[in-house]
């Protein structure tokens, strides 16, 4: 009797021990088992879709601008021009040409290289002068008579400063000054350096002591034709 309750006890304790194990076992927190991932292919850029580097315009701002000529004599323009936009601003060799607002000189040209036996739009302002206003337009000057010896690129010049004389170089028929308004786009690009917009509503507003802003129309230019990499009209 006495080893018959000796195994009972025995037996009952082995039950007891093993429900609470399993009590302790189910309190547990289960482990986390994460799913295999595997990393996507790398992400690539299709070359034909990305836009090649274009120049970032300036914050768009008012900036102050003077008439470009300065002359004791007689000073006139026309509201037309020959193949694309600009305005040939008639005034003595000799006469004053000044920076028409504030900002960078961008590209000089010292030396009259045109050839009338050759066709080449790159050539025939002869000697000229474009400055980045502030603004982020770019002001183009040529068939000067001489450049101001300070007058360099990256040199900076503010509005009403001498920049160069008037003269006839290039393919120039008479004294004046070509005029030019654009958006900087790439170095030597003389076919958008030489205009894209009238200049003639501006120059009368800055004539008459107004200030007109060219960077809207230029922005709406800019926006429409990008930077083209050719000329759209023959030199």
């Amino acid at each position: 009797m006495g080893a018959a309750l000796c195994v009972l006890a025995f037996v009952l304790s082995i039950v007891v021990t093993t429900a609470d194990s399993r009590r302790r076992d189910s309190a547990l927190p289960a482990a986390a088992t994460a799913e295999p991932t595997t990393a996507g292919p790398p992400t690539t850029v299709d070359p034909a879709t990305t836009a090649d580097p274009t120049p970032t315009a300036a914050p768009t701002r008012t900036v102050r601008h003077v008439f470009p000529v300065v002359d004791e004599g007689a000073v006139s323009y026309g509201r037309t021009h020959h193949g694309y936009p600009a305005t040939d601003i008639m005034a003595r060799c000799g006469a004053t040409y000044v920076a028409p607002v504030s900002g960078i000189v961008h590209e000089v040209n010292r030396v009259d290289r045109y050839d009338p036996a050759v066709n080449d739009g790159a050539t025939r302002g002869g000697l000229s002068v474009s400055i980045i206003g502030d603004d982020g337009v770019r002001y183009y000057g040529s068939h000067f008579q001489a450049i101001e010896p300070g007058i360099e690129p990256k040199v900076r010049v503010n509005a009403g400063d001498k920049v160069a004389t008037v003269g006839r170089t290039g393919d120039a028929g008479a004294c004046h000054v070509h005029f030019g308004l654009s958006p900087r786009c790439a170095d030597g690009d003389w076919f958008v350096r030489r205009g894209v917009i009238w200049p003639w509503p501006y120059l009368d507003s800055w004539r008459a002591g107004g200030d007109a802003q060219p960077r809207p129309e230029i922005d709406e230019w800019l926006a429409a034709n990008g930077c083209p990499d050719a000329p759209t009209v023959e030199p």
